[in-house]
């Protein structure tokens, strides 16, 4: 998943936070995108100056984690360092989950599949 963002190291600071808590580093880097993953995976998360990848559309980035402290670690990071919250962390029959918007306005949802 790449998101599209207006300031590269802006975005670059905030999501560096979010990856160090989910345990994964930089795996790409240049002046127009910063990406996110573990050593070997293909899948990862990234952000990107306009026109430095096809055209972004918007959504929602899931971001699964191991634990609902986690989920909750990621929420307040986020809101700590420039995010807006869109729904606070909670348990929906299993699924624990927050949703928030990165400083672009990039919408994310940190979950966990919860044990009761």
């Amino acid at each position: 998943v790449t998101m599209r963002t207006r300031d590269i190291a802006r975005a670059s600071r905030f999501y560096e936070l979010i990856a160090r808590e989910m345990g994964v580093g930089r795996s790409a880097e240049s002046d127009h995108f910063v990406g996110w993953g573990s050593p070997g995976a293909a899948a990862g998360f990234g952000v990107a100056l306009p026109g430095a990848v096809p055209e972004i559309a918007h959504g929602m980035v899931p971001l699964q984690v191991d634990e609902p402290e986690q989920v909750e670690r990621l929420y307040e990071i986020a809101l700590c360092n420039g995010g807006a919250g869109e729904g606070a962390p909670v348990d929906c029959g299993g699924f624990y989950a927050a949703y928030f918007r990165d400083p672009d306005g990039n919408r994310l949802n940190a979950f966990c599949v919860s044990r009761h």
